[in-house]
């Protein structure tokens, strides 16, 4: 059903299917069938989540594919009721998300970029410096997911548009503009990638492109090189920083919306401190009881 109605990518699905054998495995070692849970079931699961160490957050989001399971049972008229309902997830506290500044941000890409003339690089070097720096143009320009960068195909990199188009979760398209430093970080990454193959960032994997936790690795990397903590520095984290950045010089929480390819602006909201931060700039600067 997630696959074919909603269209949810290979990464939601396997996620889905982790948290199901989870839950799967819980109702084994009580003894239970899957028509037997109950309201009460659910809670006891919470509490075994919780002595194995889960954060909150990590309860939450399992217990909502447990609830998206149980709901399609009834739903489908396998199960009587939907014992999910009566039950209440984890407490979650507000998290912020982890965001470099742009002067962290600027570091990171002038080691890159400097990798790419280094006096003693070998070819491979120097092919693997490039990449690294058409990786992070394109992430900080775009804010795309790592999944969509990592897949983009060949031909993106040989577009003559200043925008890409993307197919992203649950099949929902969009365009994202590209900065002209990200058109020239693709030209010159291109020139070594060969024509035979379908994919920007190829690589010997089972996709035949790069992989996410490959590119996670080379980017912790390249933080210490730049004197960052590589526990700050992360793809996803690049993807928070081009939000934040867009929405602390003026830009509208709808079209970062659009940007990220959030269905929901619920999802857009965790960067609502950075217009809260704005908002109090704006008035200690503007108001005229502000003075002095």
């Amino acid at each position: 059903m997630l696959a074919a109605e909603r269209g949810a990518g290979l990464n939601t699905l396997a996620a889905y299917r982790r948290d199901l054998d989870d839950y799967l495995g819980f109702l084994a070692r009580s003894g239970l069938a899957v028509s037997e849970v109950e309201a009460g079931t659910l809670r006891a699961f919470l509490i075994d989540l919780e002595t194995r160490g889960l954060k909150a957050s990590s309860a939450a989001r399992r217990l909502s594919c447990v609830r998206g399971f149980h709901k399609f049972l009834y739903a489908e008229g396998v199960a009587e009721a939907d014992p999910s309902v009566a039950v209440s997830g984890p407490r979650r506290g507000r998290t912020l998300p982890k965001v470099l500044s742009i002067a962290e941000v600027d570091r990171l890409l002038a080691v890159a970029q400097a990798a790419t003339s280094a006096a003693d690089g070998t070819p491979g070097a120097v092919r693997r410096a490039r990449r690294m720096v058409c990786l992070l143009e394109l992430l900080y320009a775009t804010g795309l997911r790592v999944s969509e960068l990592v897949a983009l195909p060949r031909t993106a990199g040989a577009t003559r548009e200043r925008f890409l188009f993307i197919k992203g979760k649950g099949g929902r398209e969009r365009l994202v503009p590209l900065t002209e430093a990200a058109r020239a970080a693709m030209a010159a990454h291109l020139t070594a990638v060969p024509e035979d193959t379908p994919w920007l960032f190829p690589a010997d994997s089972d996709s035949g492109h790069l992989t996410r936790q490959a590119f996670a690795r080379d980017l912790k990397a390249a933080a210490l090189e730049a004197g960052l903590r590589p526990d700050r520095v992360s793809p996803h984290v690049l993807r928070h920083a081009f939000a934040s950045h867009l929405l602390q010089n003026g830009a509208d929480l709808r079209i970062v919306q659009e940007l990220l390819g959030h269905a929901d602006i619920s999802t857009t909201q965790i960067y609502t401190h950075v217009l809260d931060e704005r908002l109090k700039a704006m008035v200690r600067d503007l108001h005229p009881l502000m003075d002095g």
